[in-house]
């Protein structure tokens, strides 16, 4: 057995947490506490997500907002319903391509700034499955943006690497008074936030996207020079959908549709099980190998196919069908790592051909850093949400003295003219950001009553999302891991020209492994070709967040990250 404290078959310096009435694992313990708080007063899954997920906005505001965007994927036990809400904000009205072409699209500032849709879904959920009132959701983040909270080593770090953040006015009294990074353990006050909490709570939606917030936002961003307008904001809607999903080894894995990318986990699952990767060992360097290549033929597929689904049409279908994957595979060699890779033609394996439907120029109504957490009530209700203002810190730029931090989900949007994600006016960008569950299904629960909530997972980092979640998801289910266990293994994130999501959307090809994998592992990887950038022992990107229902007793494992503040707490 491994020599870590909490090792059950591998190794974890942490427990497994774990609960039978109700589990949060978030980015911040206080924000897992504030989930945590509203089960215990009587509130179910969709106030719990709530109440973290304003927590989140106070404690780890560089990560996400009311300012940003998100995805909610909700699962209630009662109806056996599982959907997700698509709280993701469009590019402004003013947001042409002939208007950023000269300059480009630039990572901070202003100019960065999409429709913020976060709230919108924060408050569709509310509605349609919450219990308690707004304000009893809204109350410990309140309660820490006025009253303060201490900043951790992790928030510190950030505030201090971010120098707009330090410098403008508005975010630099925050983070920064004086111009001196708030230090670990100082207390950090938002005051203007709280107010604005206050604020949706007495005007609701309205207040937000078209009365004295939605004013006070437009007013800010006019006087530096950026382009989101009223109507911007009047017309943001969410979007409630159906989830998308394939099988693997007798669990169903569900996944946000298109415009996030959860469709390339499911078809890296797809690719993965034409082979036997629990026969080529944990973390070996064949069984990585086979999962980068597969990452490879995914992601190459969403450069080529996937956008708005409201502006093009996606062969999800076709891209998720076994058949596809069966051909696609073949590319796979097991022995060289593949460096020009193509995408394949989805559409001979969609029953729904392309339409042929004119070109938008701007949408009507409107019907990632980013932080991901997890949430299973009592009654066997699950929430997957994440929640983002893009890069970390966003455009670092606190929106006058509302206390919103803007996003700058901007840097996502493609400027070639023929590309499938290319920028218009009113347009979704393409998100990296997927929610996912994995239910056992009828013959694997063994109970003989269809499917059973198996597995409640999420991380935040942009292109790494696909790619964690496809090792935490084969490490629980190939190799038996805990979930201490697979959010504490050893990661990696392959690099791939030109599908890097962020402007201008070109990298470096490599692979980025964490530098505890074994010495082996690494030498393997080499010998297939792979070029290996070897990172300190815990410094991949992510932070994932796990829940595990124990199929027997019900009782619920939970596991956070510990890349970053994450903690899991039941009860």
């Amino acid at each position: 057995m491994p020599n870590s404290p909490h090792s059950i078959s591998f190794e974890s310096y942490r427990p497994v947490v774990m609960g039978r009435n109700g589990m949060v694992c978030s980015g911040h313990p206080l924000a897992s506490q504030a989930g945590i708080a509203m089960l215990q007063k009587g509130g179910n899954f969709a106030d719990a997500a709530l109440a973290t997920a304003a927590a989140l906005n106070v404690v780890e505001p560089l990560m996400s907002g009311m300012g940003g965007d998100g995805f909610i994927m909700l699962y209630r036990k009662d109806t056996d319903r599982l959907e997700v809400c698509n709280g993701t904000g469009a590019a402004p009205y003013a947001a042409t391509r002939d208007f950023y072409m000269l300059d480009g699209i630039p990572m901070k500032g202003i100019l960065s700034v999409s429709v913020p849709g976060l709230v919108n879904s924060w408050l569709d959920v509310h509605e349609k499955h919450g219990v308690l009132s707004l304000a009893e959701c809204f109350g410990p983040a309140i309660d820490l943006a006025a009253n303060g909270f201490p900043v951790t080593h992790v928030l510190s770090r950030a505030i201090a690497s971010d120098a707009l953040l330090c410098q403008f006015p508005t975010s630099q009294s925050v983070f920064a008074p004086g111009g001196r990074p708030l230090q670990p353990g100082e207390i950090c006050y938002q005051k203007d936030l709280a107010r604005t909490f206050q604020a949706i709570i007495d005007g609701g939606r309205e207040a937000f996207y078209k009365g004295e917030i939605a004013s006070a936002i437009v007013k800010f961003s006019e006087e530096q020079g950026g382009i989101l307008s009223m109507q911007d904001l009047a017309d943001c809607r969410a979007r409630w959908q159906d989830a998308i999903s394939t099988t693997y080894h007798g669990h169903t894995v569900y996944e946000a549709p298109p415009n996030s990318s959860g469709h390339i986990l499911l078809q890296e699952l797809n690719l993965v099980e034409e082979f036997d990767l629990k026969s080529m060992g944990c973390n070996s360097a064949e069984s990585i190998h086979l999962m980068v290549e597969a990452k490879k033929l995914a992601f190459i597929d969403r450069e080529a196919y996937v956008a708005d689904p409201e502006y093009v049409d996606v062969p999800i279908e076709g891209l998720l069908s076994r058949e596809y994957a069966r051909e696609r595979a073949k590319l796979i060699d097991l022995e060289q790592a593949s460096y020009d890779v193509k995408a394949g033609n989805p559409w001979p394996y969609q029953a729904a051909q392309p339409k042929s439907r004119p070109a938008k120029v701007g949408a009507g109504q409107e019907q990632e850093d980013t932080t991901c957490f997890v949430v299973v009530d009592g009654q066997g209700n699950a929430i997957s949400q994440l929640q983002s203002i893009q890069s970390a810190w966003g455009s670092s730029l606190i929106a006058g003295d509302t206390g919103i931090l803007l996003n700058n989900r901007m840097t996502y949007w493609h400027l070639e003219e023929n590309h499938v994600d290319c920028l218009q006016p009113g347009k979704r960008v393409r998100h990296t950001m997927n929610p996912a569950m994995v239910f056992r299904n009828a013959e694997t629960a063994g109970n003989g009553a269809g499917r059973q909530l198996a597995l409640v997972l999420g991380t935040p980092g942009a292109d790494t999302q696909v790619q964690t979640n496809l090792q935490v998801i084969t490490h629980v289910l190939d190799f038996g891991m805990t979930v201490a266990e697979a959010v504490e293994a050893p990661r990696w994130r392959n690099t791939q020209n030109p599908t890097e999501s962020n402007f201008p959307h070109t990298c470096a090809d490599e692979l980025l492994v964490e530098s505890r994998y074994g010495a082996e592992t690494l030498e393997g990887l080499r010998q297939r070709g792979h070029v290996l950038n070897v990172l300190g022992d815990w410094e991949a990107t992510g932070s994932e967040m796990m829940i595990q229902v124990d199929p027997e007793t019900g009782a619920l494992h939970g596991g956070a990250d510990p890349r970053r503040d994450g903690y899991a707490v039941g009860y």
